[in-house]
């Protein structure tokens, strides 16, 4: 059986900090606040951390009333600079600049009528690891949504595919044979909790000081496979629907475990559907095979599905070009512009209110209502 024990922190850099927080710290002038990191996000409430110990921290009314969008609230793996209370309790002053975020665009529209949420998956991550069982879980498309993804924010993505207790060697062999032709050299680990088939070679993933984030569908491992990490049940694990063969949301909320090798890991809640934001630069990474061919297409703008004379459209033709690959980038990068095109709708939407507050403002004082 393979233990790793959960660490004890010492010191801020065991929950990894270093020389990059510690120059925004200097900038921000921060330096008579503590300094404490964002291991769990509640309700209303944040689970703050710091090398005394764990506090219960909530933000201030002025964060909240300055606040534009979700982006500006704390998330799991931020820094942040922090008042200390009696009783473990603490108020978070600011956020300090994320090295890296993960984040994703969710539902057509909200409660407000407003399209294209963003839910901030974790900040300051340095590996993500992208889970998916060898069951009807299993999508290479979807690989590649969380790799573009991870890519654009210049976090290095690793491929988990877990359970494989659950079918033979050679369809293991199939499935590595499939992932390399599509995404390249990208690293892969087959695991099974129940036999601990790649458990080593996972650890050896998670350096010291480093923080790691596990995503992917619900019911697909994850939280399984960070208490093997940890050597212990911390987190509640479920059993996946007979009926759907689709996980349950047993983790509801984002965590963040220490492991004894000084490790940091995150557990998130399952992701059914991964939307595109602003990851553009990421697909470009992602799908280079098809952007060395779009160079030499006739039209500058040519959008790769129905112009003459287009080389993208010529490769798949010949079958140089993957079909399914093809297919995905055309529909991450449809995804991509949507988000933007809405992005600049709401910016749009906020200057024109800006523009009706200041004719509003001007009208009353033009009654002596100075107070406005």
């Amino acid at each position: 059986m393979i233990l790793y024990m959960s660490a004890e922190i010492n010191k801020i850099e065991d929950l990894g900090w270093n020389s990059y927080f510690e120059s925004e710290r200097a900038e921000l002038n921060l330096a008579d606040f503590s300094i404490a990191r964002v291991s769990a996000e509640y309700k209303g409430m944040y689970k703050v951390k710091n090398e005394k110990g764990e506090f219960l921290a909530k933000i201030t009314g002025k964060q909240i009333f300055k606040s534009k969008s979700r982006e500006d609230y704390p998330a799991v793996g931020d820094w942040v600079a922090v008042r200390e209370l009696d009783n473990e309790q603490a108020v978070i002053q600011t956020v300090l600049p994320r090295k890296t975020i993960i984040k994703r665009r969710y539902g057509d529209k909200n409660k407000s009528g407003e399209k294209n949420d963003i839910q901030i998956i974790a900040t300051n991550i340095d590996v993500a690891f992208i889970v998916q069982s060898v069951g009807r879980d299993y999508n290479v498309n979807r690989f590649e949504r969380y790799l573009a993804i991870a890519q654009d924010a210049n976090i290095k993505p690793v491929i988990i595919i877990n359970k494989t207790d659950l079918i033979s060697a050679e369809e293991k062999d199939s499935k590595s044979a499939e992932i390399k032709n599509r995404l390249g050299d990208i690293d892969v680990i087959f695991t099974s909790v129940i036999n601990n088939e790649g458990l080593d070679r996972l650890k050896a993933c998670i350096q010291k000081s480093e923080t790691c984030c596990f995503l992917g569908s619900s019911g697909v491992g994850k939280s399984s496979l960070i208490n093997k990490l940890l050597g212990k049940e911390d987190i509640k694990t479920g059993n996946i629907s007979s009926y759907s063969d689709r996980g349950k949301h047993i983790t509801t909320g984002r965590e963040m475990y220490f492991l004894e090798s000084g490790g940091i890991v995150i557990d998130n809640p399952g992701i059914r559907e991964v939307g595109m934001t602003d990851v553009g630069a990421g697909i470009d990474s992602l799908f280079d095979e098809i952007i060395i061919l779009a160079e030499k297409c006739r039209y500058v703008d040519c959008t790769h599905i129905h112009e003459p004379n287009c080389e993208v459209l010529k490769a798949l033709k010949e079958g140089v070009l993957d079909e399914d690959k093809y297919s995905n980038y055309i529909n991450l990068k449809k995804e991509t512009e949507y988000f933007d095109m809405s992005q600049s709708e709401k910016r749009e939407k906020n200057r024109n209110f800006g523009k009706f507050l200041n004719k509003a403002k001007k009208d009353f004082r033009k009654f002596g209502h100075k107070d406005f």
